[in-house]
């Protein structure tokens, strides 16, 4: 599968930018892959990146429209997270990022057709982090 090293960033960006980034993905993002996932904002309310990261990942990851295909996905995006040595926030936003956009194309047509949503996804999660990554004055 074609991908952008997203997870070479990740550690460069403060834990707010990787808290809006992680946010994005599971509140807009995942709609392509039929999730309407609103958090529960009470229970986020004045959290620090470091709490409300973990909280809004457990809320997301309760919501499985089709468990069997979440959970595939889960250990997929989970694995290839691992692979990539990062810690703190930065793993959640690697695993999240690689969650959601492989939960992104739909089941069935051909193998060219899923690379090409998945490479668009890829995209949009590029174009999003640089986008937050310059509100934070860091540049790629």
């Amino acid at each position: 599968m074609s991908d952008i090293a997203l997870h070479r960033y990740f550690p460069r960006l403060p834990e707010a930018a990787l808290q809006e980034f992680t946010e994005w993905c599971v509140v807009e993002q995942a709609k392509a892959a039929g999730f309407n996932f609103t958090p529960d904002t009470s229970k986020l309310n004045n959290l620090q990146p470091g709490e409300y990261v973990p909280k809004l990942i457990d809320q997301f990851m309760k919501m499985k429209p089709d468990p069997i295909k979440a959970g595939l996905v889960a250990a997929i995006a989970g694995k290839e997270a691992d692979e990539h040595g990062l810690l703190g926030l930065a793993i959640v936003a690697d695993f999240v990022s690689l969650y959601v956009k492989y939960l992104i194309p739909p089941d069935g047509k051909n193998p060219e057709e899923a690379e090409a949503i998945l490479i668009k996804a890829g995209q949009e999660q590029c174009e999003k982090l640089i986008e937050i990554a310059k509100k934070y004055d860091v540049v790629f």
